[in-house]
């Protein structure tokens, strides 16, 4: 089967079949040469023809690649005639390379190591260990896990690529989709795609009471959520985060009390950034800690259902090698889960 390959693939030696054939213009193109045509050319000229040039003739060639010597003669013959130049000098007894042949080995040297290179990263990219990574992912939701993750990727399978892209729970199940990122750790999906998408449990965080720290709570081991009926709460946006925004409106209802929303904000930075303004407090999950300022505390939530997950997630219509690689990881590094209540 025809393969393309470019010069400027360079490195790594490996068989590749004589019936490959070599794509025109591939080798010693010259734009300003009419003659030179690359229509026939196949990667067992360029072997023989090697053969030859590194063993100063066509005996010790023959011999080195098992293949009777005028066969290798028909073949160089047939490359010359392909590419219209000697690319040997047979006067003397002793053959050697024409100006147009020192040229040529460059380049067939070149090709042959592209070719080996090409061959070599399709078995690499069956196994995953070549190419390209994208990962969604929301500060406050990642803990120190994912960066130990990424580093040990990063040592076993150096030849992958990998970016890091910060976005909003929602905004990732619907980036996931799109193909546009590989993985999320986000958080739970909702039913409708949960059944597009495939995810598993990763970490389950417990939730936190952020307060001031001259809240009159602050000191406190714990807080148990009908304690904050009477307080004003700043929500992560429904649009952006719906898990944690729903939990927290179930935590109020089970306490008893439907919570005074002072204010919302997309991110969980813009959330901490409200609370140190005044306008209320929040329930965020452990990983939120991350964002902390002086100026803010965390305090448990007693109650036993404070809690969320965070899942890592990705499309099966666009797994890859790589993908399954990096998931096989990280079902080694993840975390059990952990719903105790502290201080109790």
């Amino acid at each position: 089967m025809p393969i393309g390959i470019t010069a400027r693939c360079i490195g790594l030696e490996a068989t590749i079949p004589d019936s490959y054939f070599v794509p025109t213009g591939c080798i010693g193109k010259n734009d300003g040469l009419d003659g030179v045509r690359m229509e026939r050319v196949e990667l067992r000229h360029l072997r023989y023809f090697i053969a030859v040039a590194e063993n100063g003739g066509f005996g010790r060639a023959a011999q080195l690649l098992h293949v009777a010597q005028s066969a290798i003669s028909e073949q160089i013959r047939d490359l010359e005639a392909e590419l219209g130049a000697s690319l040997f000098d047979r006067s003397n007894r002793s053959i050697r390379l024409t100006a147009e042949g020192e040229q040529f080995l460059v380049d067939a040297r070149a090709v042959l190591a592209a070719a080996a290179k090409a061959a070599a990263n399709v078995k690499k990219s069956r196994r995953g260990e070549i190419g390209t990574l994208t990962i969604g992912f929301f500060v406050g939701g990642t803990g120190r896990f994912l960066p130990a993750i990424v580093k040990e990727f990063r040592v076993r399978f150096p030849e992958v690529q990998i970016s890091l892209v910060e976005m909003a729970p929602a905004v990732q199940h619907q980036a996931l989709q799109n193909g546009s990122i590989d993985i999320g750790f986000t958080r739970g999906l909702p039913p409708t795609e949960a059944a597009i998408l495939r995810s598993e449990h990763f970490v389950t965080e417990r939730l936190y009471a952020v307060l001031l720290r001259s809240h009159p709570l602050a000191k406190r081991r714990n807080i148990s959520m009908r304690e904050l009926a009477d307080e004003r709460f700043v929500l992560n946006d429904r649009k952006y985060s719906p898990v944690v925004f729903d939990k927290v409106i179930t935590l109020c209802s089970e306490a008893g009390f439907s919570p005074k929303i002072g204010a919302t904000a997309s991110v969980s930075s813009g959330v901490l950034a409200l609370i140190e303004a005044g306008e209320g407090l929040a329930i965020l999950p452990e990983g939120s800690q991350t964002l902390s300022t002086e100026e803010l505390v965390f305090v448990p939530l007693a109650d036993r259902t404070a809690f969320v997950d965070l899942v890592i997630a990705w499309s099966p219509q666009h797994e890859s090698p790589v993908v399954r690689s990096f998931i096989d990881l990280a079902r080694k590094r993840r975390r059990k889960p952990t719903v105790e209540i502290p201080g109790l």
